[in-house]
């Protein structure tokens, strides 16, 4: 198979471009007339529907790992979310990262760490890095749902609809911060669980690549960050799995396992989870 190398890769040029564009409308963000708190709020509000609860809830942890069972509706739900966060189709990136993970850190990892921390932030991203003959294999269980084709055509014509929501709800501000901003921090965010979790914090778990704990990407990603712990357990819906390990994620999932919505939550064995006591403050 061709190398992933960035200097024997053609540019991806929609990438690119798409890319750019997000991050350069993005610095709109200084025009004092685009600032409001109220933008800001819906801003981060926003990250938290479709990074936390799409990407990471709903793409990563239910359906790329199957780690917990949920109402067809709410899968549903979840995975438009995630749609929102406008990171390609969701079979496409649910396929690539069961790839990363079959092949994590080795030539096939489309973004392995070892070339380096650009690469596998978002130059592989920028590089037509040629994907596994055998990617459909990675997605049987989703290749024929025709909600998951309805997304992957029309994820960015969602986008712009939202966009149209937030200009006609608070004008140019909401669109600057609930949309351009946005999309900036979650893909960084994401990205950072490629590159930065597979460089900095500590290893619990010899797992054979190069995955680590880092406490500040988990702050970031809703608890993504404790990315040795999860290639340990990929089955695993709870990532942190010591106490001081915070896996805001994971506390959801536990509540909605409380509820009945959640069945079938799979943890790691020798962590069973257990709601830790507030510590005394005298």
């Amino acid at each position: 198979m061709t190398s992933a190398s960035s200097t024997k890769l053609r540019l991806a040029w929609p990438n690119i471009l798409f890319l750019a564009a997000v991050h350069l409308a993005a610095l709109f963000v200084f025009l004092p007339s685009n600032f409001s708190w109220a933008a800001v709020s819906l801003a981060l509000f926003l990250h938290w529907v479709t990074g936390c609860l799409g990407i990471t809830l709903g793409w990563h942890r239910l359906v790329a790992h199957r780690s917990f069972q949920v109402p067809k509706y709410l899968e549903y739900l979840l995975v438009f979310f995630g749609s929102l966060s406008c990171q390609g189709s969701p079979i496409d990136w649910i396929g690539l990262h069961r790839n990363h993970h079959m092949h994590s850190d080795q030539e096939l990892d489309q973004h392995q760490a070892s070339k380096g921390f650009w690469w596998s932030h978002i130059g592989w991203m920028l590089h037509e890095v040629p994907a596994p003959i055998i990617m459909e294999r990675y997605v049987k269980d989703i290749l024929d749902d025709q909600f998951y084709h309805f997304l992957e055509k029309y994820f960015l014509g969602i986008q712009f609809i939202l966009a149209v929501l937030l200009y006609l709800l608070g004008g140019w501000s909401f669109v600057v911060w609930g949309i351009f901003v946005r999309l900036v921090l979650s893909y960084h965010c994401t990205w950072l669980v490629n590159s930065a979790a597979h460089m900095f914090g500590y290893r619990t778990y010899d797992c054979g690549d190069r995955s680590t704990n880092c406490w500040w990407v988990a702050l970031l990603t809703y608890g993504e960050g404790w990315h040795n712990n999860h290639h340990a357990f990929q089955y695993s819906a709870r990532h942190g799995l010591q106490w001081w390990e915070i896996d805001l994620t994971w506390i959801i999932i536990w509540f909605l396992q409380q509820t009945k919505l959640a069945r079938k939550v799979q943890v790691a064995k020798e962590t069973k989870w257990k709601m830790p006591s507030m510590p005394t403050l005298l």
